[in-house]
């Protein structure tokens, strides 16, 4: 596969062997002395070393931050802030999943500004606080293909103190240059790979199911959806199949400049229980995903019944029927739980579970507005397994 240039939403080099272009793109920006942030996973496989000595070959400097947790928290910002400042840096690679990708951004947004990092929560006109001469650069190189957060213009950080996922935004913290690299997938564990995939499939599918009007946006979430269905089996069950790991990192991609038109229910539920138990993102997603379609059914029959026809499924009943009988049989393919009880979650928190959720920004485009006590009933089914209920 040759390398492709694109430059929507941002620009954009795809293809094995991409990472490869790394020092053009640090040239290009004006990066001299990056900093390189990634996970401590991640920091300890070879293609880390390789990013660094790329880079040190072609006369930058390039420091290591890898204290990134799977949540990112609050602490792991401001730890990345200080060896930002420290080091003089003056621009940042993100490299690993969207823990690190997010953190990363955080980080190029508030190093050097006179706010601290909550100060520019994605509330009203926050993100005018930031002052967008201070925020550096970023280039972005995922080695998942989950959330998009390399065309995502927010970082979802833990606020520790106040036990919540709280969304940062400034449109400045879109990455300026994307390397997607199917090479840099390869060692994801078949595990992480059907979580992660399904978290993609999730942001195509909240967005297509958003009631804003944004017809670009939804054209893209169909077709992300579609490559979700063709490829995360092949990826899944062949790891080492490029092709599929290559349709799956732009399925990513597309999958968060979709949600540009909104998310819903299972972000805004995701969110809170990421927060509450520290479990990881994608797989709540997924757990997720059937009951909050099941939830919306009265309000998306029409999108889900165009989406089954385009993916070519089996009508089983109505469109949203068919589409929910095809997440269940891929859950299943990949060895997703089919309830959070099987991950460790109890109906315990369920009042302040839907307390939480109902406030989550996403919560705004779900397509039916869920009080606190339908999100705790959406709560307790997704923990007991009761999907129709």
């Amino acid at each position: 596969m040759s390398l492709s240039v694109w430059h929507y939403p941002t620009a954009m080099v795809t293809g094995e062997g991409a990472l490869s272009t790394l020092p053009d793109a640090c040239l290009n920006l004006g990066m001299r002395n990056p900093l390189l942030v990634t996970d401590p996973g991640i920091a300890a496989l070879s293609m880390t070393q390789t990013a660094i000595n790329l880079c040190t070959n072609a006369g930058l400097e390039v420091a290591l931050f890898s204290h990134v947790q799977g949540n990112p928290t609050g602490q792991n910002v401001e730890d990345g802030n200080a060896v930002f400042v420290e080091g003089q840096h003056d621009g940042v690679i993100a490299l690993g999943g969207g823990s690190a990708l997010d953190c990363a951004k955080a980080i190029a947004l508030s190093a050097c500004q006179s706010h601290p990092l909550w100060d520019f929560e994605d509330v009203g006109d926050n993100w005018l606080r930031a002052n967008p001469d201070a925020i550096a650069p970023i280039i972005a190189i995922p080695t998942t293909a989950g959330t998009g957060s390399e065309v995502g213009r927010a970082s979802v950080i833990t606020h520790e103190g106040q036990k919540r996922k709280v969304i940062i935004f400034h449109p400045n913290m879109v990455p300026k240059h994307v390397i997607l690299d199917p090479e840099l997938t390869l060692e994801l564990p078949a595990s992480i790979t059907a979580a992660t995939g399904m978290d993609a499939l999730s942001h195509n599918l909240e967005a297509l199911c958003s009631p804003s009007f944004h017809p670009m946006a939804e054209g893209i979430a169909i077709e992300g959806i579609r490559l979700v269905k063709e490829y995360l089996p092949t990826a899944f069950k062949h790891g080492n199949d490029c092709d599929a790991r290559m349709q799956l990192l732009v399925a990513s991609s597309m999958g968060a400049t979709a949600f540009q038109k909104g998310l819903g229910a299972m972000h805004a539920l995701a969110h809170t229980l990421g927060a509450l138990y520290n479990s990881h993102h994608g797989l709540l997603n997924a757990i997720l995903m059937p009951y909050v379609l099941n939830a919306n059914r009265n309000e998306i029959e029409e999108k889900m019944g165009r989406l089954s026809n385009y993916l070519g499924l089996e009508r089983k009943g109505t469109g949203t029927d068919t589409v929910l009988a095809w997440v269940i049989e891929l859950r299943e393919e990949l060895g997703i739980p089919h309830q959070l009880s099987e991950i460790g979650i109890s109906v315990e928190d369920a009042a302040l579970v839907g307390q939480m959720s109902v406030k989550d920004p996403s919560a705004g485009g779900n397509p039916i507005a869920l009080s606190a006590e339908e999100y705790s009933l959406l709560f307790m089914n997704a923990v007991n397994g009761n999907y129709l209920s």
